[in-house]
């Protein structure tokens, strides 16, 4: 059982179990890349759906969520068949935006790959970014309280740049 914080969300939040689909495979036998961004997208609409963003929040405010940075790191393959569970830790939220670490498993326990993840609050009228309305911001707040006692990941924050080359000896 996943212990509850102190906002009344499980910290951290664990989504639905998938299985690794054959359209899912690529030409190299594995989980094509483009397929993780869906399981983890997947796993942030769970997410959305337990702390009220989700579609009945979109159509009654016309307000929503828009991804604006991620980065993943890929840590073991996945095979056809592979059974996979996403766990997501709210890192932290302001007035517009919502700071997120996923990390996908195998049911062997194996790190298939972990994602970080900044979303911002949209009004889908006017394609603006928007604070969150009131309610909605309690909402988020109580999640981003509910996992701030968790230890921070250490491969969050990480940038993307090749390893410095040495000069040859």
């Amino acid at each position: 059982m996943t212990p509850r914080g102190r906002g009344g969300i499980p910290a951290p939040f664990t989504g639905r179990a998938a299985t690794v689909r054959p359209e899912w495979i690529d030409e190299n036998g594995h989980m094509n890349m483009a397929y993780y961004v869906v399981v983890f997208d997947g796993a942030i609409d769970h997410l959305w759906d337990a702390i009220g963003l989700g579609a009945p929040y979109r159509e009654c405010t016309r307000h929503g969520t828009f991804a604006v940075e991620s980065h993943i790191l890929y840590k073991t393959e996945l095979l056809l068949g592979d059974e996979i569970q996403v766990s997501t830790q709210v890192l932290g939220a302001d007035s517009k935006r919502i700071h997120l670490a996923h990390e996908m498993r195998r049911t062997d326990g194996a790190v298939a790959a972990q994602q970080e993840v900044i979303l911002l609050h949209v009004d889908l009228q006017t394609r603006r970014v928007v604070p969150f309305l009131p309610d909605t911001a309690e909402l988020v707040a109580a999640a981003a309280e509910a996992h701030a006692a968790l230890p921070r990941p250490d491969w969050v924050g990480r940038r993307l740049a090749m390893p410095t080359a040495r000069p040859p000896a």
